[in-house]
C-alpha cells in the first residue's frame, strides 16, 4: 500500500492526474480509513477545477483524521473561496462528490483542463 501511494504521489508530481485519482482510489477501496489517500483524492479535485469535490474529501479527511493539517488546510482554504462566490457549503453529512473517471469527463484534451496542466498546456500553444 506503501508503494501505491508513493506511486501516486509521483504521478501528481508530474500532472499524470488520472493515474494518481486510480491509484489513491486503489489505497481507498483497501484502506477507507487511510486519510492520506483521501486527502490524495481531495488534491485531484483541485487539480481538476472541482473546488467543491476537493472540500467534501479534505472535510472527509478530516473526519479520519483531525490532525491532518494538508486537508485541514484544503477545506479552509475551498470553504473561503465557495464562500467568496457566495456559494452554500456542502453538507458534511451529504455523500461525497466523486471526481468523475477520465472516459467520463468531456474534454479530455491535457489544455481542455481547468488545472495547472491545462494552464501549462494551453501556454506550449
Amino acid at each position: 500500500m506503501i508503494e501505491m501511494m508513493l506511486e501516486a504521489e509521483r504521478a501528481m508530481g508530474i500532472g499524470l492526474i488520472d493515474n494518481a485519482e486510480r491509484l489513491y482510489r486503489q489505497v481507498v477501496a483497501i484502506d477507507p480509513k487511510n486519510s492520506i489517500a483521501v486527502t490524495g483524492l481531495a488534491r485531484v479535485a483541485l487539480e481538476r477545477g472541482d473546488q467543491r469535490g476537493a472540500y467534501t474529501f479534505a472535510r472527509q479527511a478530516l473526519a479520519l483524521d483531525a490532525d491532518n493539517p494538508v486537508a485541514g488546510h484544503l477545506a479552509m482554504r475551498m470553504a473561503e473561496q465557495m464562500r467568496n462566490r457566495g456559494e452554500a457549503l456542502p453538507e458534511d453529512s451529504a455523500p461525497a462528490a466523486t471526481p468523475k473517471p477520465a472516459r467520463e469527463r468531456a474534454g479530455d484534451e491535457p489544455s481542455d483542463r481547468p488545472g495547472l496542466v491545462g494552464r501549462l498546456f494551453r501556454r506550449s500553444r
